[in-house]
């Protein structure tokens, strides 16, 4: 397996309960997985505890087989803002986790950072500041930028959630796409129930907090999906199913 939770809990300073009680699961290698579930249900505290931003209280995390703790750069990590530094060109921004390895020498990033915003749809921008980018080509060069950490395994938190509507459809075709070229394993959180059907091989629904469980549904989707199947008969009524389980939530 990419990713193992055994047990894992944790329990944020300050509150009485854990918001992540004894939770266990899998996922294989070059899956994609959306994390679903309403805001503040804990989806993002999973990502912090497995990219090491946050320690387990107990349980153990395993990374193809070897504890997180045993492993540096265990995965790429890429959250809801860009977080790109205005100060710094987009080559620069995307050079950063090749600086951080320090083992290419500066040629070697630019090779890198080039090729990354060629296959992005970005080149050409590898001297422009960010704030001359759209939300959606900033959000592609946060992308690159994660790629570029060289980790197979990607944790993606809402990262098209502050796009316009039009964005961030153009932005899901689009990392479908990356994905079906790299193999990536990814796991992505959102709240939005037609972008995990569309994302997803399976989604990993959250149905209650503290998160105890992540319930597996199977998307009966092959790869090569367009929009148009998100009205197949099906797919709509798996899409009110996930629906009425996240309004179950909300009036708990």
């Amino acid at each position: 397996m990419m990713l193992e939770f055994q047990n894992v809990s944790y329990q944020y300073p300050g509150e009485d309960f854990d918001i992540i009680d004894q939770l266990s699961f899998s996922v294989e290698k070059g899956a994609f997985h959306c994390v679903l579930g309403v805001s503040g249900c804990g989806k993002s505290t999973i990502f912090r505890i497995t990219n090491g931003l946050l320690k387990q209280k107990s349980g153990r995390i395993l990374i193809n087989d070897l504890p997180i703790e045993e492993k540096k750069g265990n995965c790429g990590y890429m959250p809801q803002k860009d977080l790109l530094f205005p100060w710094r060109t987009i080559g620069e921004n995307l050079a950063l986790p090749l600086e951080i390895q320090r083992k290419y020498s500066k040629k070697e990033q630019q090779e890198q950072v080039m090729k990354a915003l060629k296959e992005v749809g970005l080149d050409g921008c590898y001297g422009k500041r960010p704030d001359e980018l759209s939300g959606g080509m900033r959000q592609r060069a946060a992308f690159a930028r994660t790629m570029l950490t060289g980790s197979d395994l990607l944790l993606l938190d809402e990262p098209f959630s502050a796009l316009d509507f039009l964005t961030r459809i153009s932005m899901q075709e689009w990392l479908l796409e990356q994905w079906q070229t790299h193999k990536k394993t990814i796991l992505f959180i959102t709240h939005d129930v037609e972008e995990a059907i569309f994302l997803s091989s399976s989604i990993l629904v959250v149905e209650s907090t503290p998160i105890r469980t992540l319930k597996e549904i199977p998307v009966p989707l092959g790869e090569k999906r367009t929009r148009k199947d998100l009205t197949r008969p099906e797919i709509v009524d798996l899409k009110e199913e996930l629906i009425q389980t996240l309004r179950k939530q909300v009036a708990l």
